[in-house]
């Protein structure tokens, strides 16, 4: 005989089944001897991970002249370190040509959010 519990987690497992999760990460192309690019490390770099964005799309770093990643449709051709390009499920959804300044950056990130559909929780 089933019980509820059994009826529950069943229905919750069958339901999380068809969920599809998408994979967000905010890539960041950069080259060495970069000003811009220490500039935005020192600024936001120490702190994004522990952000509402950084949550959502983590940090991944590569040297746009060695690593690029393969597993990523980029939009374009990245000419401009830093660059900052916004993924999901390894499309670029949104992206970021340099950088001018804090201030300037969050807002920047937080329209490639929106025009990408990603809500962050407004709880914290």
């Amino acid at each position: 005989m089933l019980n509820f519990k059994t009826i529950i987690f069943g229905t919750f497992f069958s339901l999380l089944a068809n969920v599809t999760f998408s994979e967000t990460f905010l890539y960041m192309a950069e080259e060495d001897g970069c000003f811009w690019c220490a500039s935005w490390t020192s600024k936001v770099g120490s702190i994004y991970h522990k952000t509402k964005e950084g949550k959502v799309a983590p940090l991944r770093r590569f040297n746009m002249h060695r690593e690029i990643p393969e597993t990523v449709e980029f939009v374009s051709r990245i000419s401009f370190s830093p660059t900052f390009i916004l993924v999901q499920n390894n499309k670029e959804v949104g992206r970021i040509e340099g950088y001018p300044g804090e201030d300037h950056f969050w807002g920047l990130l937080g329209i490639a959010f929106a025009n990408a559909q990603i809500i962050l929780d407004k709880t914290d």
